[in-house]
């Protein structure tokens, strides 16, 4: 059986991530800093619970015997946007959220991964759309990954990142979304409608499945539209 690792996997984008991969036949493992949250979730989705605080290098490493020996699939989806802070905090934390979180645990990890591994990191619009700090974390996250695909490639391992738009049913935007906002955003995609943490789902799944092999490097946009790549 095929082991995975998601960060991040209590509620929203990661929970519908580590859902998904059960479904799909791996032995899921998901992370996070709630244990509450998280034993809540392993148990509804099928999966085992082990909290920790992965932007602290102690912690990671603290945690690393209760994470699987050989590691198939790693989903980088802890992070965030901070709220209020002064300006220099607010960098400093959005990019430690978004970047630091995923370099410490696939750090960690990378002794562990399986030949063909497959990882994926979540990235956002906001790295080639805008967003400020968050934005520019999310962009550093893509510049990360390239790197990574490299370093890995001659394994068979991938790197990827897959990049959101507006997704509704997730803690992100707290009580920070207005209903005029949600409309605009809305009104930005091609379909007409919001993205679902499901929607991110699928596309992870295909990504760190073994027929994803020759696709590395990239940023995969589940937008509606919202952005085009070209």
């Amino acid at each position: 059986m095929r082991t995975a690792v998601v960060t991040g996997g209590g509620t929203g984008i990661g929970r519908a991530i580590a859902e998904e991969l059960v479904k799909r036949g791996l032995d899921v493992v998901i992370t996070g800093r709630r244990a509450d949250v998280l034993e809540t979730t392993a148990q509804e989705v099928g999966a085992r619970a082990v909290a920790f605080d992965a932007a602290s290098p102690e912690a990671v490493e603290a945690a690393l015997p209760d994470l699987p020996s050989t590691v198939d699939v790693l989903v980088n989806n802890a992070g965030g946007a901070v709220g209020d802070a002064d300006l220099r905090a607010r960098w400093l934390a959005d990019y430690e959220a978004n970047v630091i979180t995923a370099v410490l645990v696939t750090t960690a990890l990378e002794p562990r991964l399986a030949d063909q591994a497959r990882i994926v990191t979540i990235g956002s619009i906001a790295g080639r759309r805008g967003g400020g700090s968050y934005g520019a974390a999310k962009a550093a996250v893509e510049a990360w990954t390239a790197e990574l695909a490299f370093d890995l490639g001659g394994r068979g391992i991938t790197a990827n990142v897959v990049s959101p738009g507006y997704v509704e049913d997730t803690e992100f935007f707290g009580d920070r979304m207005t209903d005029q906002r949600r409309q605009k955003l809305i009104s930005q995609t091609a379909n007409g409608r919001p993205g679902t943490p499901a929607d991110v789902a699928a596309a992870v799944a295909f990504l760190t499945s073994p027929e994803a092999g020759h696709i590395t490097g990239q940023v995969i946009a589940v937008n509606g539209g919202a952005a085009l790549g070209r």
